[in-house]
């Protein structure tokens, strides 16, 4: 797989966990192994003007994913379609924010995200209740699967 993590934000982000992170979900979701993913973390004013220009929203937002292929969770069984997954953009400004609010750190938030837009770039929504519970669902057990892997 190749992935790219680049931090434009100042805020220092672990660019190396990030991309272990992101290669895990990818794994665990079937995604091809030549499948191509890059998360930009960037500061407030970046992701509020591509919040503004792509999703015709004002204000900062905590990620934005934006897909390139269309591609899909793989089947065990099935040979995962090639292709580029997407863009992720982070800002750790507000992960930051969001992590102390909720009550477990910045790292944790951005590792949220992370999975999060992953989710996103791979067709998953959070529209509709049943999406919701879906996505979330899914979220949560790959969180709870990386912190077992991250422990160990």
């Amino acid at each position: 797989m190749s992935i790219e993590v680049l931090d434009e934000s100042g805020q220092q982000v672990d660019v190396r966990r990030l991309s272990t992170l992101s290669r895990f979900v990818m794994d665990r979701m079937h995604v091809h192994p030549q499948a191509e993913l890059c998360i930009k973390a960037v500061d407030e004013a970046t992701i509020a003007e591509l919040n503004e220009q792509w999703m015709d929203k004002e204000g900062p937002t905590d990620v934005l994913a934006f897909p390139m292929d269309e591609l899909r969770p793989g089947l065990v069984d099935e040979e995962p379609e090639e292709g580029v997954l997407g863009d992720l953009v982070l800002c750790p400004e507000i992960a930051r924010r969001q992590g102390e609010s909720a009550g477990h750190g910045t790292v944790a938030e951005i590792e949220l995200l992370t999975v999060h837009g992953i989710l996103h770039l791979l067709g998953y929504d959070h529209a509709e209740p049943e999406e919701h519970r879906e996505m979330f669902g899914l979220q949560d057990e790959l969180l709870a699967a990386w912190r077992a892997t991250d422990d160990a």
